[in-house]
């Protein structure tokens, strides 16, 4: 593909992105993306040649969106703690973006379709866990969490807080949430972290910041 044919297909993608923000994967209309790119729709099917293809090239650029906004920025910080913390306030960051997170939504809608779109979406997630459970090891190498904390049950925890607290924010309006979000990190925290060490905070400084203000 030419450099021409790339940053087109690049800025389609980018649209897209956004649409299935809001409306979800399912909800990708190749005809109302046409619309709104100002482009035929045979136009842009030749770019992709399917909707599943489609959307596959957005749950790529999604993807690599979540690793520059949240997982490299987070790595960034010192090692242990203050690295989980990190991660916490940058996925926050994240779910406040433009339509919240594509991938609570995908996940949603995808859990009991199986297909490579699906399949897409298992892989970037478990990808994110382990990496989740990769911070919270480092942290008991670093002696931030007694020796025989879980880092996978840890990782579960911190998803799942995370899940709870995209859904309080964006479908419940809850204005309590980041709250709530530090209440139940705190309290994740509480049992795993060794006498000696101050438990972190949240910056919601960070975290409540959308993640477009961010990057």
């Amino acid at each position: 593909m030419n450099s021409r044919g790339t940053r087109t297909r690049e800025a389609i993608v980018d649209v897209a992105m956004r649409m299935a923000s809001m409306v979800g994967l399912e909800g990708l209309s190749i005809g109302a993306l046409a619309n709104k790119l100002g482009i035929s729709k045979s136009g842009l099917f030749g770019h992709f040649q399917s909707k599943e293809n489609l959307q596959l090239a957005v749950l790529d650029a999604a993807e690599q969106a979540f690793v520059d906004d949240v997982v490299r920025p987070a790595v960034q910080a010192p090692r242990g703690l203050p690295r989980v913390r990190a991660m916490l306030e940058r996925w926050l960051a994240w779910a406040r973006g433009e339509g919240g997170c594509l991938f609570v939504s995908a996940s949603a809608e995808l859990d009991d379709r199986p297909g490579p779109v699906r399949d897409h979406v298992v892989s970037s997630q478990r990808r994110w866990a382990e990496t989740l459970a990769r911070a919270a090891r480092i942290a008991v190498d670093e002696g931030h969490l007694v020796e025989e904390a879980d880092p996978e049950q840890l990782a579960f925890e911190l998803y799942s807080l995370m899940l709870g607290a995209h859904h309080y924010y964006r479908l419940l309006a809850d204005p309590a949430t980041l709250d709530r979000v530090e209440a139940g990190f705190t309290s994740i925290l509480a049992r795993v972290v060794r006498a000696d060490i101050t438990p972190p905070a949240l910056d919601r400084d960070v975290a409540r910041l959308p993640v477009r203000e961010l990057s």
